[in-house]
Order: structure tokens, then C-alpha cells, then sequence
């Protein structure tokens, strides 16, 4: 448990606090954000398209080889 001499320390470790709380709350609505766009349809379609495009290129170089 911390001990503060004068108002001054209070201040201060509370100006400290509400900066720290208020750049959590900006870090969280970041997340959300970015958790919200990841569940977007068209980023699943993207995805699969991108895996189906490695797969193929994978098969073509595969039948290449025989």
C-alpha cells in the first residue's frame, strides 16, 4: 500500500491511472474492431480463395513432376 505525503502525489498517480484506463479502453475498441472486420464474410471468401489458389499451384507442380 503506497503512502502519499501531499496532494499533490494523488494527483499525479491519478492523472497517471485515467491515462492508463483511457488507452485500455482504446486498446479494447481496437480489438473489437479488428475482431469485428476478421468475422466479415467477404475475409472468409478471401481466405478460402487464397488456400484454393496455394492448393492448386501445389497440385499443378505436383502433377508437374510425375
Amino acid at each position: 500500500m503506497k503512502i502519499y505525503r501531499d496532494s499533490k502525489s494523488i494527483e499525479r498517480d491519478l492523472k497517471i491511472l485515467n491515462l492508463e484506463r483511457q488507452i485500455a479502453w482504446e486498446e479494447m475498441k481496437n480489438i473489437k474492431e479488428e475482431y469485428k472486420e476478421s468475422l466479415r464474410p467477404l475475409n472468409w471468401i478471401q481466405s478460402g480463395l487464397k488456400l484454393m489458389g496455394k492448393y492448386g499451384g501445389f497440385m499443378l507442380l505436383k502433377k508437374m513432376m510425375k
